[in-house]
């Protein structure tokens, strides 16, 4: 069992990500080597308003956004929705997804990356 209090999370700030505006906080809820090789991210992003993820694309992993305070513009491939509290977005391997804060206040979103396995 292990557990992940708050206050021992640690932050990352991520520039410009994939291409994006503004400086991103990451906040590392459960750090990567903690993941056991199923996935690379699980952790909280605040974008400030206006602040960005570029268009990117996933290969070999898939990634689950949920917004947990805010506003967001979001695409996956060529489809662009309005996402707010409790809205989430899958861009599975080989899509291409990007997020902007559109909102007058912070944008929190719950971020997972995890890695493609067969099917069985």
């Amino acid at each position: 069992m292990a557990f992940y209090m708050k206050e021992e999370q640690q932050h990352e700030p991520k520039p410009n990500l994939r291409g994006g505006i503004g400086v991103l906080d990451f906040t590392h809820v459960v750090p990567p080597r903690e993941l056991y090789g199923s996935g690379t991210q699980f952790g909280v992003m605040t974008f400030e308003p206006g602040y960005s993820i570029g268009v990117h694309s996933h290969e070999a992993n898939f990634e689950i956004y949920m917004v947990l305070e805010g506003k967001a513009k979001v695409t996956d491939n060529d489809e662009e929705r309005i996402l707010g509290p409790g809205d989430a977005e899958i861009c599975a391997n080989g899509n291409t997804h990007s997020i902007v804060n559109i909102g007058d206040g912070q944008l929190k979103i719950m971020a997972c990356i995890f890695n493609n396995f067969e099917k069985k």
